[in-house]
């Protein structure tokens, strides 16, 4: 059932919720497995939760030496803001393919462009060489990203 408030939401404001709440869940993801594996804090999980996404905003914005500080501050600006945004592109899947399809198309895009950014932007390894850890992390992370996404994305979505 439609609720009237919803339907004056625009449908790209929508997205960006949907995001938004799936880059919580992804953060949630990453503290479940690291309570669950009795990590600490300061050991990667996967290239996702490592400095690889702060040295990217660092080089493409050629801002020189940082502290780990504000390494460990851009790599988590950069995940709120394109984890909010690629709501954006679920939205778009969303209004062409009814679900599960757009979700699927969704993962499939940002695990295509995770495996290949990282390597081509980060400098890590090709993803034939990550680790096993890493790799199931990445799946793990990205799956709870994926469906939080869709949840919200299809919950807040107009319904009429």
């Amino acid at each position: 059932m439609s609720q009237p408030w919803m339907d004056r939401i625009p449908w790209t404001l929508r997205s960006v919720l949907a995001g938004s709440a799936g880059t919580a869940a992804l953060s949630g993801a990453y503290a479940v497995e690291r309570a669950a594996r009795r990590s600490p804090r300061s050991t990667p999980l996967d290239y996702d939760d490592s400095d690889v996404p702060g040295r990217i905003v660092v080089n493409i914005l050629h801002l020189g030496q940082v502290s780990e500080r504000e390494d460990r501050e851009l790599a988590t600006a950069l995940r709120w803001s394109y984890g909010s945004l690629f709501g954006l592109l679920h939205g778009v899947m969303r209004r062409r393919v009814r679900e599960p399809g757009a979700s699927v198309g969704f993962a499939a895009t940002l695990l295509a462009m995770t495996f290949s950014l990282f390597p081509l932007l980060g400098r890590t390894p090709p993803p034939w060489r990550w680790s096993r850890g890493y790799v199931v992390t990445c799946l793990f992370t990205h799956t709870a990203y994926v469906a939080a996404v869709g949840v919200v994305d299809d919950a807040l979505r107009d319904q009429s």
